[in-house]
């Protein structure tokens, strides 16, 4: 370790890994520091409940990353040192209430097939072949950094595409709400059941702006993509992560906080970490909270107004929960095509997702939660020993700091103790039992992350809030984090990424790609024109 590099990467999670990997990939010299004693962020795996039965402690599915940017420069190489992905070719994700199953498979016309009314059968199709006219528009925004050169380019390209009535009607697709979407498009309740519950791993509820774009570019990559998932549990999507960093030559810096960033000149030009100076001879990019970002890393006196005002009006989002299951055997479900398939909702789509997201909002347990429930052992069943199985819930509509219960039942003048979080986690198990009856007598151990545990695992989870903060309109696209100078800082040298970041939350590695590949052209354009190195 030299102490001086071409540029300083703060936060390994799954951006920082991309923007060091890619850019020492790229010939420059890389350190990357975590205050964990880990890389990966939110990636993580181990034995959580007994021996024998692996967990992926946080975040497991993979298509956003499988069809990024990212995985595209990198996973070629990945592979190579190690990552394997368990995947379906059949049903891919399902979703359960007292109204019945409604199942998605990777085949949109099976789908499709299933559903009651012979007008959204048709509708289901239109949906998806409106959004493969649209696709290449959408995910070149969601790819792109946003500048003012790459919006005029993005909108030439949708005009020539789309035309002025196929543009408007994308412009206001993406104004709409989730539930405004499939009210509008579907008779029966299936596809509102089905798909709604997705956006909660956007960050929205079914009542925000925008989903009415995202749940059919939900539908769309369920279908083109499934759901990878790490073979041996994401803790080894890390491992080979670590080994080709150490290939690259990048240096990574554990167990130690970035404390503060050094500015001189208008430029970001070193990191202090465990009371050392890493020198970063062409960019620092951070991986961290825009508060932690503007207020605490940075100097008060080289703060722009830009980042003064994103730090004011930055909002957490609603606060998650992680809960990990051992089972004595695999779940047998009242509706038996739900034994086969990886991802499951419980809940009815928008009425009682929303009735759960305006809850929580409000500070309570949700009376009724939207339940995800992750069955991994289907794809890769290893995880668990033979003839037992693990379950992997989320739940995506909880408060931080509870100051009640909807349903009255639990008492939370403690805030997330261990009695209030064993209490809430039977009432999740005791939902899913309605569709999976004995399943509360084949557990065997269970192990509750509450939100305080997300933010003590990591600090960008702020307020419990896995996902970077709000993605309502206002903090989305170009407007997050709010600067109006996308990934640059107004700080030469020091760029924003991660999940507060565009294009937000999810385990794609966006910005960190984004931000590296416009650093390593910048340098070659630079060093072909002035024969030399420069920061850039």
């Amino acid at each position: 370790m030299t102490g001086r590099y071409d540029a300083v990467v703060i936060g390994a999670g799954i951006n920082g890994l991309v923007a060091a990997a890619e850019l020492a990939g790229a010939g420059w010299t890389v350190a990357l520091v975590d205050e964990r004693d880990r890389i990966g962020g939110f990636i993580d795996s181990g034995q959580l409940t007994r021996p024998g039965f692996t967990h992926d402690t946080f975040s497991s599915w993979h298509p956003l990353f499988v069809g990024g940017g990212g995985y595209a420069a990198l996973g070629a190489d990945l592979h190579r040192h190690g990552l394997e992905y368990r995947n379906t070719d059949g049903a891919v994700t399902a979703s359960a209430s007292e109204r019945g199953t409604v199942v998605a498979y990777r085949d949109p016309a099976a789908t499709a097939e299933a559903l009651a009314h012979p007008a959204d059968r048709d509708a289901y199709a239109a949906m998806l072949t409106q959004l493969d006219a649209w696709a290449p528009h959408v995910f070149r925004t969601l790819s792109s950094e946003l500048s003012g050169r790459d919006i005029a380019r993005l909108a030439a390209g949708a005009w020539r595409g789309l035309r002025s009535a196929g543009l408007r009607e994308l412009t206001r697709v993406s104004l709409q709400s989730g539930r405004g979407y499939t009210r509008e498009r579907f008779t029966g309740w299936e596809a509102d059941q089905l798909w709604i519950p997705w956006l909660l791993h956007a960050g929205l509820s079914p009542d925000h702006a925008s989903g009415g774009l995202m749940l059919p570019v939900m539908a769309y990559t369920m279908h083109g993509l499934g759901l990878p998932v790490v073979a041996g549990g994401a803790a080894e999507f890390t491992a080979a992560f670590g080994r080709l960093l150490a290939e690259r030559g990048v240096d990574v810096l554990l167990g130690a906080p970035a404390e503060a960033i050094t500015v001189s000149g208008g430029r970001a030009v070193s990191v202090r970490v465990g009371g050392k100076l890493l020198h970063a001879g062409r960019a620092v990019l951070a991986s961290a909270s825009t508060t932690d970002l503007y207020r605490e890393l940075l100097p008060a006196d080289a703060v722009p107004a830009a980042g003064r005002a994103a730090a004011a009006r930055y909002r957490p989002g609603r606060a998650a929960m992680q809960v990990h299951v051992a089972l004595d055997a695999p779940l047998r479900w009242s509706d038996s095509r739900l034994d086969s398939v990886p991802l499951i909702h419980i809940g009815t789509g928008s009425d009682s997702t929303g009735i759960a997201c305006a809850q929580a909002e409000a500070g309570l347990l949700p009376a009724e939660p939207t339940v995800v429930v992750g069955q991994q052992c289907v794809l890769d069943p290893g995880r668990a020993p033979a003839g037992k199985a693990t379950l992997w819930i989320q739940l995506q509509e909880v408060p931080y700091a509870p100051a009640g219960d909807a349903a009255g039942q639990i008492d939370t003048s403690n805030g997330w103790s261990d009695e209030v979080a064993a209490a809430y986690v039977q009432r999740v198990l005791s939902r899913v039992e309605a569709f999976a009856p004995g399943l509360n007598s084949m557990v065997l151990a269970v192990a509750a992350l509450p939100p305080t545990a997300l933010r003590a695992a990591n600090r960008n989870a702020v307020a419990g809030d896995p996902y970077g903060g709000a993605t309502e309109l206002d903090q989305s696209l170009r407007l997050r984090p709010g600067t109006g100078s996308g990934h640059a800082t107004g700080i030469g040298g020091l760029f924003h990424i991660g999940a507060f970041t565009h294009p937000g939350p999810g385990l794609g590695g966006g910005s960190g790609h984004i931000v590296a590949q416009r650093l390593i052209s910048a340098s070659r354009s630079r060093k072909s024109r002035s024969g030399s190195v420069v920061p850039v």
